[in-house]
């Protein structure tokens, strides 16, 4: 979170562009389509523990890059966009080992619990992350954000050093396009996970302005509060989370994932219609804890219904249902904010926001009815789970 946070800054600073700065998203969009699909077959067919340690010394790495290229005399633009790239291929073959190591090691009934709490891991990370972030980028620069990043990433591979082998039930011969294809082929006639990538898409591509938060800071007239414009999602997301025990009795979790979309599109038009600080701050909270409430039961939803042998693949699609709208979202608001305004681009994203998700909603009925209680896959699922004598 710290060079999510940094990498933008700096560009920013060095350009005073908002279309360098969205042009980040444009750098990242082919390689995590790309290297998130393949990630995802990877992920059915090697030791899942193995990716994920492996792509975390490659991100070390790839941020110390960017630590050197600080540390010129002139850091170079295109620098940061290659290693942008190189950032989001590594994240593309990650998460869907990451994501599919979940399910092996929780008890079925206990799904919407784990997913809280690593939610609550990613969130408190998101919170503390960009706050450092914003202070260390005041005090030091870039390159002593980089550098602090560095040192984060070692402590992370030391720690998952220490997670047991998680082998794929999946795949056992070499992953190819076929095998992307099956997993592609399986989520499309799965209406009711096409509804919760169709969602989430929709919410980041229209109503994600993180791009324009190093803009908005100034405009505020509080460049100091960069990091906490970036931490105040996570802190609503937090609360959210440290409540979360609601969720174990909601059955509907289509209709909780739609209705919260609309409510982050919501928040996000209104931050735009405001020039308080605090008041930015607590839209941005309140932005966060509807994420993350759309976050949990998709997480669920996910979990519950996707059979192991299938689970890598489509933990590979869902990276890129949350992952690409953000960065179409960095693109289409900074665009948005050359053509009229800054402000006017948080309000026509939120608005659009919330009449897409209303569309999606209507167009995949089988979303909005669904219900873990007489769901097929999740009663196939639930009589998978339980231990046989």
């Amino acid at each position: 979170m710290i060079t999510y946070i940094a990498v933008p800054f700096q560009v920013a600073t060095l350009t005073g562009s908002y279309v360098a700065v969205g042009l980040i998203g444009v750098a990242e969009l082919v390689p995590l389509i790309v290297f998130g699909l393949y990630g995802g077959a990877l992920a059915d067919a090697v030791d899942r523990r193995s990716m994920v340690v492996a792509t975390e010394v490659a991100s070390a790495i790839s941020v110390g890059v960017l630590l050197m290229n600080s540390l010129l005399a002139s850091p170079q633009i295109w620098t940061l966009y290659v290693v942008a790239m190189v950032l989001a291929a590594i994240n593309g073959l990650q998460s869907p080992s990451l994501g599919a190591m979940l399910p092996r090691v929780v008890a079925f009934d206990q799904l919407a619990a784990a997913t809280a709490l690593k939610s609550f891991g990613s969130q408190f990370a998101m919170i503390v992350g960009p706050a450092v972030g914003g202070l260390i980028l005041a005090a030091g620069g870039a390159a002593a954000a980089y550098g602090f990043d560095v040192v984060t990433f070692l402590v992370s591979i030391f720690l998952l050093l220490g997670v047991r082998s998680i082998k794929a039930s999946g795949i056992d011969e070499r992953p190819s396009l076929r095998h992307v294809l099956e997993g592609m082929s399986y989520a499309w006639h799965r209406k009711d996970l096409m509804g919760t990538y169709a969602v989430d898409l929709i919410a980041m591509i229209f109503a994600f302005p993180y791009a324009l938060f190093p803009f908005l800071a100034v405009e505020l007239g509080a460049p100091w509060a960069l990091g906490l414009l970036y931490s105040a999602g996570a802190v609503g997301a937090l609360v959210v989370t440290l409540t979360s025990g609601w969720t174990s009795s909601v059955h509907r979790h289509g209709r909780a994932i739609v209705l919260a979309a609309m409510a982050w599109g919501l928040s996000i038009a209104l931050v735009g219609m405001t020039r308080s600080l605090a008041l930015v701050l607590l839209l941005l909270a309140c932005a966060g804890g509807a994420d993350m409430i759309s976050g949990i039961f998709r997480g669920v939803m996910w979990n519950q219904t996707i059979p192991d042998e299938m689970r890598g693949r489509m933990a590979g699609i869902e990276l890129l249902s949350y992952s690409i709208g953000p960065l179409l979202g960095q693109v289409r608001s900074s665009a948005a904010a050359s053509m009229t305004s800054l402000r006017m681009s948080f309000i026509s994203g939120g608005v659009l926001c919330v009449i897409g998700v209303g569309l999606s909603a209507t167009a995949l009925p089988s979303l909005w009815t669904y219900d873990d209680r007489t769901n097929s896959d999740a009663q196939r699922e639930r009589e998978r789970s339980r231990p046989h004598v």
